[in-house]
């Protein structure tokens, strides 16, 4: 006889002597056909990296249709490019002017962040935002450099070069770090290995978000109240012992009233914005209206002359090309590999972020792998026109979305308008005041320290609470590359002690029905007498085979010393339920032989109910099902109670 499962794999009895159409007879568990060795490894191959079937649009196709989908797979603007129309356009318009006006003041402040000079900011807006918006998959994502990565990337490169001292080197490391950033990226998305920026828990990005946040804010003190002398350090106390050190001669009163008043009144237009959806445009454009005020003020009242620290100079043109920049040899080569491959990753985590939430809002599909790509792409191309690592900006895209944004084309409109500036308008940013810089920079990155996700973390998982809090602390007190270290490396902790100590569970039977759950999520649940019966939660390999193991021998010890201090029959059966074990190893394998052995010493039968297609193909393989005997291993624990405590079962 032949049943067929939801995949249509035909499936072979394991005893074709009982028949499956007795009801008083159990149901015998099925084992799947053989495969032979290529049909295995390549299915496997295709669900770990292929499970979205790329290639699926490909099939039935001529050779011609198949060029004109391969290069729209690549350049995806020639797919949405045949249905753009007049209003499409009139909403990216909208958003990429909206997006420009917010970007320009953010694109001169944070590259301060990364110890370069103005230029080179509005320089990363131009370049990789008009690459994305031929290679990218999101429709909202605006792309350009991001507070974050600015810091971690002036961070890690400072500790390598000095950047007052050898500007020139600093820079050429830094295009360097950019270059390897792409080619990190793109690697992950051609090699389809995106899921391992997956590794880095949603608990402990919230933490670092934050910690970089507190980091940032704190490092703005020094343009806030016109320090001239401060520490290179990142850290809350080397910060805190700069700022009070030099508080009696070391502030100026004239920049702190600019810083304040500015911040005060960015600070305002956002609350505005968040009040009503409609007014979105207020704190867009709050930062450039306090960059033309504040540079205003500063001209009529040569307020630099009081001590007030400016811009003074930003380079006018467009990007030079800085391909001959970039270390290709030498002693700064692997360092560039090291800091380009760590800024990449996290670009990477922040940018696939913001498209899927975005996606998941306006309810369409974006490929992660495409993504990673055509953001590898855009930043290998902006290494060579002097750009440093560009990402998704979550605050430009927030309001990119809100303005109405249609396409990608909205990175064209804000690339061009960054283009005039550089062409036409930098001059005229001379007297803008440091202080204002430091104002947008404080008040953008505000917006990412979210409490109500770390409430809600607590409230979920006290374990992702740790990671959260311990990459947060490890930003502020120590540094951004400790803090980064701390995130990953809790999240991995967490990640193997889930695998090496899985949950195992005794399972009741729920009243009134033939149903097994776990007896403390139902303490209604009837334990059967002589039957002991337990869940392991988890796939078993060399990793965990023998927890589990000593787990389940120690769940019958305490049951047999309850059932003795009760004066109750002692166990005659264990049955371990496995339909959550969805593989298992030759560890595994060994741990239930030597589970069995065990258990025979102590006069217990071991019983199995309900093993999956790949794990009774390999108790057969490895003749484990013959030793246990095949009639102890049952579809499900209802049928194994059935044939095991037949009293129960009637009595039930």
């Amino acid at each position: 006889m032949r049943v067929h499962t939801q995949d249509s794999i035909e499936i072979k009895e394991m005893d074709s002597s009982n028949n499956n159409n007795n009801p008083s007879l159990p149901y015998k568990v099925g084992v799947p056909p053989k495969q032979n060795l290529w049909t295995e490894f390549s299915t496997t191959l295709k669900e770990t990296f292929f499970s979205d079937d790329p290639l699926h649009s490909f099939k039935h196709q001529s050779k011609c249709r198949q060029l004109i989908l391969g290069i729209q797979a690549v350049f995806p603007i020639f797919e949405w490019g045949r249905n753009y129309d007049l209003a499409k356009f009139k909403g990216d318009l909208i958003s990429g002017l909206t997006i420009a006006s917010l970007c320009i003041p953010q694109d001169i402040g944070y590259a301060k962040l990364a110890n370069l000079a103005p230029q080179y900011g509005l320089y990363s807006s131009f370049v990789p935002p008009l690459v994305y918006a031929f290679m990218g998959s999101s429709r909202d994502i605006a792309i350009g450099p991001v507070a974050v990565v600015s810091l971690l990337l002036g961070t890690l490169l400072q500790n390598e070069i000095d950047p007052v001292k050898d500007a020139f080197e600093y820079r050429r490391l830094a295009f360097t770090a950019t270059f390897f950033a792409g080619i990190t990226q793109a690697t992950l998305g051609i090699l389809r290995l995106g899921f391992l920026i997956d590794f880095l828990s949603h608990a402990a990005v919230v933490g670092f978000m934050a910690g970089a946040a507190i980091t940032i804010a704190l490092q703005q003190l020094k343009g806030f109240l016109g320090i001239k002398k401060f520490t290179k350090n990142t850290d809350i106390v080397s910060v805190m012992r700069s700022v009070f050190g030099s508080a009696h001669h070391g502030w100026n009163w004239e920049t702190i009233v600019i810083g304040a008043t500015f911040l005060v009144f960015l600070l305002f237009a956002k609350y505005i914005g968040k009040k009503s959806k409609k007014l979105f445009w207020v704190p867009a454009i709050a930062p450039l209206i306090s960059v033309v005020l504040s540079t205003f003020f500063v001209y009529i009242t040569h307020a630099e002359n009081k001590g007030v620290q400016i811009v003074r100079h930003i380079e006018k043109g467009i990007n030079p090309p800085s391909v001959k920049e970039i270390y290709l040899s030498g002693e700064y080569l692997l360092k560039g590999v090291r800091i380009g491959m760590v800024a990449g990753i996290i670009a990477l985590t922040e940018a696939v972020a913001i498209g899927r939430t975005f996606a998941a809002m306006k309810d369409y599909q974006i490929d992660g792998n495409k993504e990673m790509v055509a953001l590898g792409a855009m930043n290998i191309a902006g290494s060579m026109t002097s750009c440093y690592v560009a990402t998704g900006s979550f605050s430009r895209s927030a309001v990119n979305y809100m303005a109405g944004c249609k396409t990608a084309a909205s990175n064209i409109v804000m690339s061009i308008v960054v283009f005039l500036t550089l062409q036409f308008i930098t001059p005229l940013f001379e007297y803008t005041p440091n202080a204002i810089l430091s104002s947008i920079i404080i008040s953008a990155v505000i917006g990412l320290i979210d409490y109500e996700a770390a409430i809600l973390i607590w409230k979920i998982d006290k374990f992702d609470f740790i990671a959260c809090m311990g990459a947060f602390f490890g930003v502020v007190f120590a540094s951004v590359e400790i803090g980064l270290l701390i995130a990953v490396s809790i999240s991995f902790a967490k990640l193997l002690l889930q695998v090496t100590r899985p949950k195992t569970v005794i399972l009741g039977k729920i009243p009134r029905t033939n149903v097994y759950r776990n007896i403390q999520q139902y303490p209604e649940a009837s334990k059967v007498p002589g039957v002991l019966i337990i869940r392991v939660d988890s796939a078993i390999y060399f990793s965990n085979s023998n927890y589990i193991k000593e787990r389940i021998l120690r769940w019958l010890t305490d049951e047999e010393e309850q059932l003795k201090a009760a004066g109750l029959f002692d166990i005659q059966f264990l049955i371990v339920e496995m339909s959550p074990v969805t593989d298992i190893d030759t560890s595994g394998i060994h741990a239930l032989e030597e589970l069995h052995r065990s258990l025979q010493k102590r006069d217990v039968q071991l019983v199995l109910a309900n093993p999956g297609p790949v794990v009774i193909d390999k108790l057969h393989a490895s003749k484990f099902a013959s030793c246990l005997g095949e009639d102890k291993i049952f579809l499900t624990v209802a049928d194994a109670i059935q044939t095991c405590s037949p009293k129960f079962a009637e009595e039930v």
